[in-house]
């Protein structure tokens, strides 16, 4: 249904043009990255309404993009006029039969082409432009007044929007949180509307307002002629008791949906999940054309959300379009690392955006959590096992804590490739660096291979050889900058052991004994090198 999303403005996104895959979306990105963020602004573009209340009602400065605001008062205070801060989210619908009335210019800034969709814009209300400009001449906090600001929402051909199109069905499904009556009313309604036929709608309808009456009159008829002797009201008239016939009591107000004989409330949060999400992706001809599903991981064992991925792929088809936030490698491996978006400080990139030989090199890696290096904040990459362990305590020795505590993940490559790492880290904006091996090679050797991976090394991505000369590999690298004796008292090894000979020979066991140790030893030049780099913000 969707095929593109523009966001200028709105929270993390101060200008972002994303272009979903038709059918399926897997959406990772750490926490605070705008992932929900991004499925609320489609929400709040194709519905109006946040939190079930329109727009207009639920209006925060908070959510406007805080650089823009930041940006807006500092040229205020340098004496400048700039425009006030806005919000658009723009979303472009496929070209289909049913969305003909909504085709219109399809970029705000630049209206030159054309395509069905719906607008929400933010802006101040020019009735009061001069409070707004008394406001922010000299304001007391860098908040934007949100009181002069309106809320429009209108189709791309400028026809201001009452409500959602019906052709725009959209079902957003947070996992997360399920206990929710409002859930259980909406999820009711796709029943309704899936099984029953209008006729039958106005059959039971009827039905249940005889049922009300006659309660009224069986059991209410006596409360009321207590109450008419009653002393009278000012007009002269009685007080009472009547049975609500207004629509906040429509029988489908007070039917409750069953899960195993159990109501919907009340069953298991991962059995709510689960019921909320097959009823939206139901085949149907009033099925939801968008389904959007928050972390369908949570409240799940295992087992179970094996089976509610493999009912999420056999659900999903051509006419219906997923979105689906993860942090679960779990999910994504089960979803296809080539559904895969990015979502990063404000941008979202598909996985496609790498290299064909990059994803089918990430994709042929079974079991390889990809995730990592997505939803950390800093990595740290290194040769093996025991390289990442002695990363750790030569860290904890140097800074006090471990790297984890500073968002610096640091794991094992396992000798893939440092090219295809980097072009991942690139492609997520992370800060990366790779500890390698030098394998016996001279300076100008090493010097090519990072000449080699051009604009893959950057300010933010570093790769570092050990030491030529003092070693091949890391074992022998921390022996040349540490006393023999001191690294011999630490290994617990008699005089007559060859101590590089051993340690290249046990390499996890030399690493964890030295990780236990109380002694602090030197760490190798090019370690002391990437956790410098690293640790910078």
């Amino acid at each position: 249904m969707i095929e593109r999303v523009k966001i200028r403005g709105f929270r993390k996104f101060r200008n972002l043009d994303f272009q979903p895959h038709p059918t399926f979306n897997v959406l990772v990105g750490n926490n605070q990255s705008g992932k929900s963020t991004l499925l609320e602004a489609i929400s709040l573009a194709v519905t109006g309404r946040v939190n079930g209340r329109p727009a207009s009602e639920e209006l925060h400065p908070y959510w406007f993009n805080r650089g823009v605001v930041a940006e807006f008062f500092a040229d205020r205070a340098a004496g400048a006029n700039p425009a006030p801060p806005t919000i658009s989210i723009e979303v472009t619908l496929r070209s289909k039969p049913e969305f003909a009335e909504l085709v219109g210019a399809n970029d705000l800034l630049q209206p030159t082409g054309h395509a069905p969709g719906v607008r929400l814009v933010v802006r101040l209300n020019k009735e009061y432009q001069a409070e707004f400009d008394a406001y922010v001449k000299d304001p007391k906090t860098a908040l934007l007044p949100t009181d002069y600001y309106t809320v429009e929402w209108s189709s791309f051909q400028n026809v201001v929007l009452a409500q959602r199109p019906r052709a725009m069905r959209l079902a957003m499904i947070d996992a997360r949180t399920v206990r929710s009556g409002a859930g259980v009313d909406y999820h009711l309604r796709q029943i309704v509307g899936e099984h029953l036929s209008a006729d039958e709608q106005i059959t039971i309808s009827a039905a249940f307002r005889q049922v009300k009456e006659t309660l009224a009159t069986d059991h209410l008829a006596g409360v009321n002629t207590k109450l008419a002797d009653g002393d009278e009201l000012l007009d002269g008239g009685r007080v009472s008791l009547a049975m609500d016939h207004s629509s906040r009591t429509s029988w489908d107000s007070s039917v409750v949906p069953h899960v195993d004989e159990v109501p919907f409330a009340l069953a298991g949060q991962g059995q709510q999940a689960v019921a909320k999400i097959v009823l939206a992706m139901r085949r149907h001809a009033e099925a939801a054309a968008a389904v959007m599903i928050e972390e369908p991981e949570n409240h799940l064992s295992h087992a179970n959300l094996n089976v509610l991925l493999d009912r999420i792929d056999t659900l999903s088809h051509a006419d219906q379009q997923v979105f689906v936030t993860t942090h679960s490698s779990f999910v994504l491996n089960r979803l296809g690392i080539d559904r895969l978006r990015l979502v990063s400080d404000g941008t979202v990139q598909p996985f496609g955006a790498l290299p064909a030989d990059t994803v089918g090199y990430f994709r042929k890696l079974p079991g390889f959590d990809t995730l990592r290096l997505v939803l950390a904040d800093r990595l740290a990459l290194v040769e093996g096992p025991s390289d990442e362990l002695l990363f750790d305590r030569f860290y904890s020795d140097q800074y006090g804590h471990r790297p984890i505590d500073d968002g610096i993940d640091v794991f094992s490559m396992r000798g893939l490739s440092q090219k295809r790492f980097l072009q991942l880290a690139a492609l997520a904006g992370k800060r990366c660096v790779i500890l390698s091996d030098n394998d016996d090679r001279e300076q100008t050797d090493l010097d090519l291979v990072v000449a080699g991976l051009g604009d893959l090394i950057s300010d933010d991505r570093r790769l570092l050889f050990g030491t030529v000369g003092h070693g091949t590999t890391l074992e022998p690298q921390i022996l040349h900058v540490n006393d023999v004796d001191t690294l011999r008292e630490v290994l617990a090894k008699a005089a007559h052991v060859d101590i590089q000979k051993w340690m290249g020979n046990n390499k996890t066991e030399a690493a964890l004994r030295i990780a236990d140790s109380a002694v602090t030893l030197t760490a190798p030049s090019y370690f002391v090198e990437a956790m410098e780099f690293i640790n910078e913000r």
